[in-house]
């Protein structure tokens, strides 16, 4: 009953800023979402003794998050000698902010001013921290701006796919499953249920981008298998997390669900396939 209550209460909140806000409202929730999922990542961290700043990891998940919904917007025109208003695209933005924490990041290794066995480990783990969390949901506030109508129905649509192969996954794998998918990183998940999860996956977002997008079908079933496979990935890679860490879940922040990371972690691998490939799907 806890698990079904805070979904009645974080749906509304999702949906709802996505379909009545400004698109400003959705990068919003993205880089709250990306802030306390950042520091759920960051408890993972400490469980396995990697230490992670939070300001430098915080800021670079937010600033990326950002970045992605900046980055290809062009400033005002600006009119040369030869009298002709040329646009200036802006920077980069989104690599600009990678390679700072890059630098950041090396630098305040270097500044502790001690050898030691996992600055290796330290320093990489702040520096995916931001691409791992900022780079995707950046990606969903940028599809909600960026679209016609808004955005609204694309990236709906994507979470939307990524819930009905959720769920597919679970009721699959109950009924019909037998062999263990990942037994040493989610011994509950069974290839039966992951098929099913796909299956039912790549149907939704079949069907849904039919009736959205000028794509062939095919294109759509393709595109939608991908989604609903690295979402079971994502889903994956974060239970990989936290088996390693020793912990059932990143957090306890949302009662029955665990932490914001384990309700994002699907759409953290399929969020920015879908992002690139939707461009060729409204041609």
């Amino acid at each position: 009953m806890t698990r079904v209550l805070s979904a009645l209460v974080l749906l509304p909140v999702v949906i709802g800023t996505i379909w009545f806000l400004p698109a400003q409202g959705t990068l919003i929730l993205a880089t709250v979402a990306g802030v306390l999922a950042f520091g759920e990542y960051r408890h993972l961290a400490d469980a396995l003794k990697i230490s992670v700043p939070y300001g430098i990891g915080a800021t670079a998940v937010v600033l990326v998050c950002s970045a992605m919904w900046f980055s290809g917007q062009p400033y005002d025109d600006i009119v040369s000698s030869d009298g002709i208003a040329h646009a200036v695209m802006a920077p980069n933005a989104v690599a600009l902010v990678l390679l700072a924490a890059l630098v950041v990041t090396g630098a305040t290794s270097v500044a502790s001013g001690r050898p030691y066995p996992g600055v290796l480990a330290d320093a990489a783990a702040t520096a995916f921290a931001p691409i791992y969390l900022g780079l995707p949901l950046g990606a969903l506030a940028a599809i909600r701006a960026e679209w016609a109508g808004g955005g609204r129905l694309p990236l709906l649509l994507l979470l939307a796919v990524i819930v009905v192969s959720d769920s597919a996954q679970y009721y699959t794998g109950r009924a019909f499953g037998k062999r263990p998918l990942s037994p040493a990183i989610s011994p509950k998940k069974t290839v039966e249920g992951a098929i099913g999860g796909v299956v039912f996956g790549t149907a939704a977002f079949a069907v849904g981008g039919s009736y959205l997008f000028g794509a062939p079908f095919w294109a759509l079933a393709l595109l939608g298998a991908a989604i609903s496979l690295l979402g079971i990935v994502g889903d994956l890679f974060e239970s990989l997390l936290k088996r390693s860490a020793g912990v059932k879940d990143s957090s306890q922040l949302i009662p029955g669900h665990g932490g914001v990371l384990d309700r994002i972690d699907s759409w953290l691998f399929a969020a920015p396939v879908y992002y690139m490939f939707l461009p060729f799907l409204a041609r």
